[in-house]
């Protein structure tokens, strides 16, 4: 459909980010067809999928136009990371990607996602476990640190570096900040300092503008773009997309939710995306109030049409 042709915008490397519930195979997709690079499952539990849970293997599913695609892990267990990783690399995956991000306090209590941080040991032998299971390059996604206190990003990318570990993306709020203030972006431009390796931005990017802004302020080689691109998967096209193109985008998405999601899942999913995508509109509260008591991904769709 799109593409990222656009003069002056090819040296943009721009990718969605993983979000949990989020970036499924329909959003994946939509993304890329709107011009994103490299893309990104949502997060893996890799204990879950090595024991055969029905829900995370569908989960680790992806389609072939999807590639390159890196599928990302959760966990803290280097053996049972391991494995899981040869899996999905036997899958197809072009990277194994570790999450050392997430601060969810059920994830972190676990001693996984954002936590990791807390301990670089630990991080350093399931990066080792993870190097030698697979061909396929292996990268991380952490934050800025774990509280104002351990701000260690820099330390933590160079010891991922040393443990051979591919590229890194970092997200440089703290796990204590979650997702409020502005992202701290110097933390960025100082893994870029102090590591050979690709270094991918990601935080308060919210339109072609914030990208370049980012590279430039940081040197950064690429942007990942999360809560950004909700309800606006043509950013990743890099010009103004006309309301025509946006509704061809959006139906576009609908109908991959509806082909590649179970009918419950896909009613789920399509109310919360196209409440995002309703965003902005004149009569958005109530189209949302609408989308969530619709019983039906027809009437879902109804719904929102009648209001675009």
């Amino acid at each position: 459909m799109m593409s990222g042709s656009h003069s002056g915008v090819t040296t943009l490397d721009l990718r969605l980010a993983p979000m949990a519930a989020v970036t499924n195979a329909p959003f994946r997709l939509v993304s890329r067809e709107c011009g994103a690079g490299l893309l990104t499952s949502e997060e893996i539990d890799a204990r879950a999928l090595v024991q055969g849970n029905g829900h995370t293997v569908a989960l680790a599913r992806f389609l072939p136009e999807e590639h390159p695609i890196a599928m990302q892990l959760l966990g803290s267990d280097p053996d049972v990371l391991a494995e899981a990783a040869r899996r999905l690399e036997a899958a197809g995956a072009d990277r194994i990607d570790l999450n050392m991000g997430c601060p969810v306090a059920k994830i972190v209590a676990k001693g996984q996602g954002a936590a990791l941080m807390r301990d670089p040991l630990a991080a350093a032998l399931i990066l080792r476990a993870l190097r030698k299971a697979v061909g396929v390059p292996v990268t991380i996604k952490i934050r800025g640190g774990w509280d104002g206190r351990t701000v260690n990003a820099v330390e933590i990318a160079q010891l991922a570096e040393s443990e051979g570990v591919d590229a890194i993306t970092v997200h440089p709020r703290t796990r204590s900040q979650q997702f409020s203030g502005l992202a701290p972006w110097a933390i960025i431009g100082a893994v870029v300092d102090a590591v050979r390796i690709s270094v991918t931005g990601n935080g308060d990017v919210r339109s072609h503008d914030d990208a370049r802004a980012m590279i430039r302020a940081t040197g950064c080689a690429a942007v990942m773009i999360g809560r950004g691109a909700l309800g606006a998967p043509w950013i990743f096209t890099g010009r103004a997309v006309s309301r025509a193109e946006q509704a061809q985008i959006i139906r576009r998405h609908s109908a991959l939710i509806e082909a590649h999601l179970d009918p419950r899942t896909a009613l789920v999913q399509l109310k919360k995306h196209l409440a995002w995508y309703a965003n902005g509109l004149p009569f958005a509260a109530r189209i949302r109030a609408e989308l969530f008591a619709a019983p039906s991904a027809a009437a879902v769709s109804d719904a929102f049409w009648r209001l675009w």
